[in-house]
């Protein structure tokens, strides 16, 4: 079954999902960073999405 793109329950607003696509595009948005600042965020501190919020506001 493939995955429905507008389900997203409580664990995926929790991760960032950088092997998707739209969820790349959801968390750059929000964040208002490009994919690969996205992507340094997560290679620094994981993919809880508090973390990432966390590293690129600088706190």
């Amino acid at each position: 079954m493939a995955d429905n793109t507008d389900d997203r329950g409580p664990q995926d607003r929790a991760r960032v999902a950088m092997g998707q696509d739209h969820e790349v595009r959801y968390w750059s948005e929000k964040f208002g960073v490009s994919k690969e600042k996205l992507q340094e965020a997560v290679d620094a501190v994981g993919n809880s999405a508090a973390a990432v919020e966390e590293y690129l506001s600088g706190r």
